[in-house]
């Protein structure tokens, strides 16, 4: 075994137990933290694997985002303090054996995938994809960028709308 296998090896088993203690855990706050371990699992995975684009946007989107969101929903919690809000589990012999079927589905269609012959281009694609987008889809990239400026203008318009008169100043308001 070469250290790429090794390195492959140890963050699938990290990122494997941490998405079941995730699963298992009674205390919300050491999942979400726990949630933290599996998303930078899964984007050192991607990094080993040549696809360096969805490692970056796995911890710019995930992490940084989502992971933070979803920490700071369980701080703003009613009662956090006692770290014991969680939602019960109502079938766990039958969660367990679907987990197990499915489980063995994944590792017979991992067992039995040719690995080695040529699927894989362990080469970066960031320039690449660049490098497309700034020549031959110039034009949709700028047409998507456009639409989402207009949908952007579009929920601003709304939200000011719909607070109505509250946020106008008149000629009495001190500024």
């Amino acid at each position: 075994m070469d250290i790429k296998e090794i390195l492959v090896l140890s963050l699938g088993v990290i990122t494997i137990l941490s998405a079941v203690y995730i699963s298992f855990s009674r205390n919300l706050i050491y999942s979400a933290f726990m949630l933290l371990v599996t998303l930078c699992g899964v984007a050192g995975l991607y990094g080993l694997l040549s696809a360096d684009f969805l490692a970056g946007i796995q911890i710019l989107i995930y992490v940084g985002g989502i992971l933070i969101l979803i920490v700071f929903a369980v701080m703003l919690t009613q009662n956090i303090s006692e770290g014991k809000k969680s939602n019960p589990s109502r079938f766990p012999l039958v969660s367990l054996v679907i987990g197990i079927v499915f489980l063995g589905g994944m590792g017979y269609f991992i067992w039995r995938f040719p690995w080695n012959n040529g699927y894989f281009s362990f080469k970066p694609i960031t320039t690449d994809l660049g490098n497309a987008l700034l020549k031959e889809y110039l034009l949709p990239f700028e047409v998507i960028s456009i639409l989402l400026l207009v949908g952007l203008i579009g929920a601003l318009t709304i939200a000011r709308v719909s607070l109505g008169n509250k946020n106008k100043l008149t000629k009495d308001d001190e500024i």
